[in-house]
This record gives structure tokens, sequence and C-alpha cells, in this order.
């Protein structure tokens, strides 16, 4: 299989295998009007398997979602030809509209137009809780 280097875009690498299109989905992808490649179960040294996600174009992304989704891979930004950046990803403090609230308890139930925020309260666990009502987000 041959998938193209490209010239200017962004190489989103060493992702849990099988969590691609999970991102593609949390991150909008399918709305751009560039060339978006989506490799599942490429081999990796490190990991056995991973998903890795090309960019044609140099677009803004989410990087707490994407620290949140996986704070194991790693994103590589390219102008011309040439990897000018590399990031690795941890957990963020808070993620926002990414998840929602499963308490219907919960004030963002109720109040539509709320934003759902959690926020970090166990960096070694991974646990999220809701900043309203403190309930504890499903499992990444």
């Amino acid at each position: 299989m041959k998938i193209d280097s490209i010239k200017n875009g962004i190489v989103i690498d060493h992702i849990k295998a099988g969590k691609g299109m999970y991102l593609y989905e949390v991150l909008g992808l399918e709305k751009l009007d560039c060339q978006v490649a989506i490799i599942k179960n490429a081999e990796s040294k490190k990991q056995g398997k991973k998903d890795i996600i090309k960019i044609d174009s140099l677009i803004d992304i989410d990087f707490d979602v994407l620290g949140y989704v996986d704070n194991g891979l790693t994103v590589n930004i390219i102008k011309d030809g040439v990897l000018i950046e590399k990031k690795s990803l941890e957990l963020p403090e808070k993620i926002v509209n990414v998840i929602k609230c499963k308490n219907p308890r919960c004030i963002t139930s109720v109040e539509q137009e709320l934003p759902h925020i959690f926020k970090l309260t166990d960096r070694e666990k991974g646990v999220y809780r809701c900043i309203y009502c403190e309930t504890r987000a499903k499992d990444r």
C-alpha cells in the first residue's frame, strides 16, 4: 500500500489501534475539503499496531481533544515537505464539549446551551469529572 507523503499538513501518529476513526469523527475531519488518509492497524515497533491520520492541509486542531482521546499520540506539523514541529500530548486539564455528562440531574441536562466541561481530577488514572455536578466521565 502506498500513501504519498504530504507537503503541507499534519500527521497524527501513534494513535492506539482502533481509535483512528473515532478521532476522525470527533475532530470533524469529514467537513474538510482536502485529502485525509486514515491508516488502520499499521505495524508499530512500540505498540504492535497503531492508527495514523494524515491531513493534507495545515488546519487548526484541538490538541485538548487529541490528548483526551489518546494521550500517547504524536502530532507532526509539516511545511514544504519538512517536519517543522513534533508534539507529544498529555491529558488536558479540562475538556469542553467533547463528552456529555451522563447525570440526568446535572444542570447541563436542563440548560441545553451550557457547555459540557470536565476537569481532570486524577491524572494517574485519567479520571475526568463534570465541573457542575462532579459526575465521573465514562472511561476513555
